[in-house]
């Protein structure tokens, strides 16, 4: 028998009953306030939700707007095709996630089972290209060039093929009007993904999951206005999916047509002249190496001196763009942003950064009038410079004695802007300044480098100037790895010691600014980098008489319809820092460079007094590379500046190519001759193209731009 009181044992059993009753208590009370909200507070949001359960909505894509040229030449629009689709829900419904569907499919279409089950797979960071960036819940195309065989085979074997469907639609294309390509100004589309669809949803153009958005170029920079609004229709349907009526029905809305100031005549002519350049720099032998020059990327920019719209612009490696229209394959994803792609995917108009070289000069010249060097003064230039135990070299060792600084800029001499730079760097504090003026850096800001131009373009680079705040900036980020490389300077003899005495040197540097950074910087070397179109815009500004525009390559937002058009005015973002005596000192000196200077040898035969030509070349050294060729000119009506990475120099490497564009724009032929009927932009700023009454638009007959002259062997060094 137990020793627990009768009392204890009825008092436990009494406890134990309280809790039970408080516990079964509070879970009535948490279950009949979930109800009450359930019901009560959210009932009607709720009911809205179950009575949504019973309304299926079929999404109708908006048909894509246009890309048109300046004369209403489409260089992007849409083209009906068959397109093969899988629905990847109803894929992951079967047992075996639709494989065998899939194999069956590839069976049809001709295609590899693996590269259909690679279209349908999720993009993740592990997953490699092709694969499905898009919504899971739209229907992946697979390919959009079936035939009307398979696709009837498809449709008519339905039972064999669920989740498959097979229906005509609009499919982005690219024609490449004239023989253009412009792949890196247009860009291309991709599907929209759940990211994007949220992100955009208060938007006033919010995304549907059928919907493709540009991925870069004028695709993504127009894209709100390009896409449209997707067509929505809402069926009623009953507990087994049967349609029992119609909700509610939404028309799709296409997109607006972007008409861009681009000529696809002038385009054509650019971009084969810098591919054909490139390909002539590479026969030429670079002298520093005993190899032939690499002559590995390029970019050129043609633009309206007084407007600044672009109207061509290319750049070199380029690709098709319509690799990506209906998903992109894993071997030209690869051929597009591999290691040894040289990508083609970047613009280098915009996003390539290189030293200018003597292109610069202008700024420079600009920079020491300001400081008080008159222009018309003499300036020694001799075949080298010195400072301490330096020496800085002419190009080519060239003396020419006293010369004013139009002359220096046509002839190029580096001597000049070395000594003009030292002697401001001298009346700056030199290594030790207190409140030094920097006209040099000042004048490259004024310019606008060092900042984005403002083109109508996604992803432009700003450039840098490498002025006292960056030189702070780069040696804080780096001083213990020079300090740390430089700590053995001196130690040894191996070839390494030179490398870690500059390590050394940067590293108790303290981020001034010396000697030798001023001295390289005056001619566009050292630390310094521009993009092509920041270099078109300067010198279309000083055509101009100072005045720098945002570059632009859109021109007008054209309505479906016809009916509403929004131009896309040219706007100013400032003026260059010189007054009308400097700007007309440094025109005339430019013109001397096209007839008696560095670029004369160029332009021999050109009608100078019609067409009154301005130029500057440049050759800019880097380290570990051969040299960049820069070419800068410009007419009254248009400004081209073409580069071309380890091509040479600036008139021997670019030259040609930037004279047969010229020659096409304005109708010159090889003995300099003008015919106005072969010039094909005669005038700039020729409007919108015309617009039919039904909202079309008429585009003028596009010819095929001229056969490419017979090239003459010419050798000759900038």
């Amino acid at each position: 028998m137990s020793n627990i009181p009768e009392t204890g044992r009825t008092n436990r059993i009494t406890i134990r009953l309280v809790v039970i009753q408080i516990l079964v208590v509070s879970l009535l009370l948490t279950l009949g306030g979930r109800l009450w909200y359930l019901q009560i507070r959210n009932g009607d949001e709720y009911t809205a939700e179950a009575a949504s359960n019973h309304i299926q909505q079929v999404i109708v894509p908006a048909t894509r707007g246009s890309i048109l040229d300046a004369r209403g030449i489409p260089l992007a629009d849409n083209q009906t095709r068959l397109v093969v689709s899988a629905d990847r829900t109803d894929l992951m419904k079967m047992k075996d996630k639709g494989k065998r569907v899939l194999a069956r499919l590839a069976g049809v279409l001709g295609l590899k089972p693996e590269d259909v089950a690679a279209k349908v797979r999720l993009c993740d960071a592990k997953t490699p290209k092709p694969c499905w960036a898009g919504s899971p819940y739209q229907p992946i195309p697979i390919t959009d060039e079936a035939t009307t065989q398979q696709a009837l085979q498809i449709r008519e074997r339905a039972e064999d093929f669920p989740g498959i469907t097979a229906e005509p639609m609009a499919v982005r294309r690219y024609p490449g009007p004239g023989g253009s390509n412009t792949a890196q100004v247009l860009g291309y589309l991709s599907p929209v993904t759940d990211e994007e669809i949220t992100q955009a949803k208060d938007s006033r153009t919010p995304l549907m999951r059928s919907d493709e958005i540009g991925r870069n170029g004028l695709e993504r920079q127009y894209d709100p206005e390009l896409r449209g609004k997707a067509g929505v229709t809402r069926y009623e349907v009953d507990n087994l999916g049967r349609v029992i009526g119609k909700a509610r029905s939404d028309r799709a809305e296409p997109g607006s047509n972007v008409v861009t100031s681009i000529d696809a005549r002038v385009q054509a002519i650019a971009e084969r002249e810098l591919d054909q350049a490139m390909k002539d720099a590479r026969q030429e032998m670079d002298r520093n190496t005993g190899t032939t020059y690499k002559a590995d990327a390029g970019a050129v920019v043609v633009m309206e001196s007084k407007t600044g719209r672009v109207v061509a612009m290319a750049s070199n490696p380029t690709y098709d763009p319509n690799v990506w229209v209906g998903g992109i394959s894993a071997k030209d994803y690869q051929a597009l942003t591999g290691k040894d792609s040289d990508y083609p995917l970047l613009n280098r108009a915009i996003q390539g950064q290189a030293a200018p070289g003597s292109v610069f000069k202008v700024i420079s010249a600009t920079a020491a009038v300001n400081a008080g060097y008159a222009f018309t003064d003499k300036y020694n230039c001799s075949s080298s410079y010195s400072i301490g135990h330096q020496v800085f070299k002419n190009f080519e060792s060239k003396g020419y004695g006293p010369i004013n600084l139009g002359r220096a800029l046509e002839v190029s001499c580096d001597t000049v802007f070395y000594d003009l730079a030292y002697r401001q760097w001298q009346k700056d504090g030199g290594n030790n300044p207190k409140h030094p003026k920097d006209w040099f850096y000042r004048t490259a800001h004024d310019f606008g480098l060092g900042k984005p131009t403002g083109v109508d373009l996604p992803n432009e680079v700003r450039g840098r100037v490498p002025d006292r705040d960056w030189k702070k900036r780069y040696w804080e980020l780096n001083k213990d790895a020079w300090c740390k490389q430089g700590a053995g300077a001196g130690k040894t003899g191996d070839k390494g010691d030179y490398a870690a005495q500059i390590a050394k040197e940067n590293c108790e540097s303290f981020a001034r600014m010396r000697a030798g950074d001023s001295v390289n910087y005056s001619i566009g070397q050292g630390d310094t980098l521009v993009t092509p179109i920041q270099m078109a815009t300067i010198y279309a500004a000083i055509a101009n008489g100072g005045t720098l525009h945002d570059p632009t390559v859109g021109k007008a937002i054209v309505s479906p319809d016809g009916k509403r058009i929004r131009e896309i005015r040219p706007k100013a973002h400032g003026q260059l820092p010189f007054d009308r005596k400097t700007r007309d000192q440094l025109d005339s000196a430019l013109a001397g460079v096209a007839t008696q200077g560095s670029a004369a040898w160029r332009f021999q035969g050109w009608p100078q007094k019609e067409i009154p030509m301005h130029a500057k070349t440049g050759t800019a050294e880097v380290a570990g590379k051969q040299t960049t060729s820069w070419f800068a000119t410009y007419t009254k009506d248009f400004t081209i500046v073409m580069t071309i990475s380890q091509g040479g120099t600036g008139s021997g490497a670019s030259g040609p190519a930037v004279r047969k564009i010229y020659n096409a724009l304005y109708g010159v032929d090889e003995q300099g001759k003008i015919d106005a009927k072969k010039a094909l932009l005669p005038a700039p700023e020729a409007g919108l193209p015309k617009i039919d009454k039904d909202g079309s638009i008429v585009a003028a007959h596009i010819d095929p731009p001229p056969s490419e002259p017979a090239r003459k062997e010419e050798k000759q060094e900038e």
